[in-house]
């Protein structure tokens, strides 16, 4: 029997750095969409007022708000601002430094101006205590429960908001960490307490520490930040459940996001690579690299043979945020399951400068929501990749949004100008091309970390564009790639808030165990096993699902002997046995020769980490058509002039709606006007609409 949702509307939300997207999904399965700006003082104000305001214009009472999904920045953007709540860190003795020692990565080699960064608990809020377990889990030094009474006294007089725990190795014995939270929690029931056995109980002390801080930096805000989204929610008699988008791309509920917030971190990204999963396996396309480019960053990522590609860790506050094992240092690990996303400061509101020595650049800084672009007209006078497009004839050159918001081109023109075109002795559409080219190639950058670097060739995938600014970038960036076909779903501005509505709801859990295969002892292992089950499915159950509707998955983090770094692959039963132990080093052999091109010249393996995923099944009607009624069906094709660079100059261009477009292909220039986005075809290109309403740009590299 299956979890039922109420046949209502389900409504999807993703803030984003500019607009706050909207996608509401009927209950005769069709999806309509909205697009408002986001209100960075308080981001919840958005979305309640858009469906406060989709609901007045659709005379839908609010008890027919069945479930409300959302994604949210506000977690990564309290740590790239340093504005997370003032954290305390208590630690084993002799290990009060593992934040500032890290690990030794420096971002850029020859950056001799490089610091890394200032940890996000200062060295006075770092508490060392006596205690000490070893690798096996062994007692060592009893922990004395008195020696904590003193810093909570120092903790109560500084303030602190949250408290991080983390000994040596409580990974294998948990006992001293359990003692402590259960003193804090009752001696300061109002302070969160992150336990890392409960956050991540795996080996590496250094990633479990940061990833245990991360989550109680951030944990006070997110569950503040929920907790007025509902308030605001009840005052106009909305009261549905809230599920959150993890950083892997499934749902917990607004409870469990706020005791686990680290694992929310990227949930906006990872709601695109869901949706364009879903849409890929319905269009059947196997391999697709993604593109998504909103108001602040582009993020991309893969799909191989159908599936997303994930990771195990992530760097969250870099300037600039790449997942690149080979550009680290510059912000601080999360070891958490979370899609492989490669993410960089390059959105329509990125701010385009010169530097000392005269070079164009495009970010990672951003106008951000406000003051915005330049066009915007709120105050702002640099200019920024929307600009440029608005110059180049991209994009609708009277608003955005379907008139949801106003431009003034002559303000994009006098910022280019003024602060790129003049300095540098070039004309204004040639500034302005330039700043489209530069941001392309932020984004090829991007797109290299998680295909090339993982020896995939991009020539081999077809690239998904969506975002409110993706589909303009798509084809110029698909040709540095050498891509031959770019797909744009329907709606692709708001496609990621559509991605929410798609999500799974699952809870994740892993163990370590660090053990080589041949002997492991598959009795302890299996009892490992059980015990996430059972936690896992308590949790599920507390949320109110049915244990019916529960299945799961078991995964294990395998690597040759002697190496540093594992690589999960499935567990392809649901027993420990030598045989299932056996066909998951195969797993592991396959993944090795697919990322690095060769296989080892060994057959002795360790089992690193164990892990469960337990995902609920509910009877969730995720829509039939991408397209809303209030989508314009036809139109007469109307004529502008887009510059297309130096090789093509300004060209009249036809300007259609996605419904102008037939199965046979047309040729380029053209620009497609949509109410969330504008899809650019340049002149070397064809454009058609497919069985599903995609459009399809083929690339010509004759």
């Amino acid at each position: 029997m299956e979890t039922q949702i109420p046949r209502q509307f389900r409504v999807g939300v993703d803030i984003g750095g500019t607009f706050t997207d909207l996608a509401f999904l009927r209950p005769d399965g069709k999806l309509d969409k909205k697009k408002v700006p986001s209100t960075p003082t308080d981001y919840s104000r958005a979305i309640v007022e858009g469906i406060s305001d989709y609901c007045s214009e659709k005379g839908i009472p609010a008890t027919g708000i069945a479930e409300i999904v959302h994604a949210t920045t506000l977690a990564t953007n309290a740590i790239l601002e340093r504005k997370g709540t003032r954290t305390a860190l208590i630690t084993t003795e002799g290990f009060r430094d593992v934040l500032e020692f890290r690990r030794i990565r420096i971002p850029l080699s020859y950056d001799l101006d490089w610091e890394k960064p200032v940890p996000l608990v200062e060295r006075a809020l770092r508490f060392p205590v006596s205690e000490r377990v070893d690798a096996l889990g062994n007692v060592l030094v009893q922990i004395e429960l008195d020696s904590i009474e003193p810093i909570i006294s120092e903790m109560t007089s500084e303030e602190v908001e949250a408290v991080a725990v983390c000994f040596l190795h409580s990974y294998r014995q948990p006992l001293h960490e359990r003692q402590v939270g259960e003193v804090l929690r009752r001696e300061m029931p109002h302070v969160h307490v992150s336990l890392s056995c409960e956050v991540l109980p795996e080996i590496l002390e250094f990633e479990r520490t940061s990833t245990t801080v991360v989550n109680a930096y951030v944990a006070p805000l997110i569950s503040r930040y929920l907790e007025t989204l509902r308030a605001k929610l009840e005052e106009i008699n909305i009261r549905p459940p809230i599920l959150v988008m993890q950083s892997n791309g499934s749902l917990i509920s607004a409870e469990s996001a706020a005791e686990r917030a680290v694992t929310i971190i990227e949930s906006g990204p990872a709601a695109g690579v869901v949706a364009a999963a879903r849409l890929a396996k319905d269009s059947s396309c196997s391999n697709v690299i993604t593109l998504d480019m909103g108001g602040t960053t582009t993020k991309a990522s893969i799909i191989e043979r159908g599936e997303i590609l994930r990771a195990s860790e992530y760097e969250v506050g870099s300037p600039i945020s790449i997942s690149s094992r080979l550009v680290r240092g510059s912000g601080y690990i999360l070891r958490i399951p979370i899609i492989d996303i490669s993410e960089v400061g390059a959105g329509g509101g990125s701010l385009a400068t010169l530097d000392a020595g005269g070079a164009m650049r495009v970010g990672p800084r951003s106008a951000g929501a406000h003051p915005g672009p330049a066009c915007y007209g709120q105050g702002n006078d640099l200019p920024t990749v929307t600009d440029a497009n608005l110059v180049l004839g991209y994009i609708n050159t009277h608003s955005l949004a379907g008139g949801a918001l106003r431009v003034n081109p002559d303000l994009s023109e006098a910022a280019i100008k003024e602060k790129i075109a003049d300095p540098s002795g070039l004309s204004v559409l040639d500034a302005a091309y330039g700043v489209h080219a530069i941001a392309n190639s932020n984004m090829v950058r991007a797109i290299k970390s998680v295909s090339v670097e993982r020896g995939r060739d991009p020539a081999n995938f077809i690239m998904m564009a969506f975002g409110g600014a993706g589909p303009i970038h798509a084809a110029g960036v698909a040709r540095v790639l050498g891509i031959r076909r770019v797909l744009i779903p329907p709606s692709p501005g708001v496609f990621s808030a559509f991605g929410l509505l798609r999500g799974e709801v699952e809870h994740h859990s892993a163990r370590t165990v660090l053990t080589h295969t041949r002997d492991a002892n598959l009795v302890e292992i299996q009892s490992r096993f059980d015990e996430m089950r059972e936690i896992l499915t308590s949790r599920i159950l507390g949320e109110g699902f049915a244990a019916s509707a529960i299945s799961t998955s078991s995964f294990v983090d395998l690597r040759y002997q002697g190496q540093s770094s594992e690589i999960t692959v499935p567990f392809p039963a649901s027993q420990v046995t030598t045989e299932a132990l056996r066909i998951a080093e195969e797993f592991f052999e396959e993944e090795f020769v697919r990322t690095y091109g060769y296989r080892g010249d060994t057959k002795d393996f360790e089992l690193v980490n164990i892990r469960m995923v337990i995902t609920v099944s509910r009877s969730v009607e995720h829509g039939s058509e991408w397209l809303s009624e209030s989508d314009e069906v036809s139109a007469k094709p109307l004529k502008r002039d887009v510059y297309f660079g130096a090789d093509f100059g300004l060209l009249p261009s036809d300007v259609l709606t996605r419904h102008c477009l037939e199965s046979q292909p047309r040729s380029g220039p053209a620009v497609i006007q949509e109410y969330d986005t504008t899809i650019v075809v340049p002149p070397d290109c064809s454009v058609f609409l497919d069985g599903r309403e995609n459009i399809i740009i083929d690339l010509d590299f004759s």
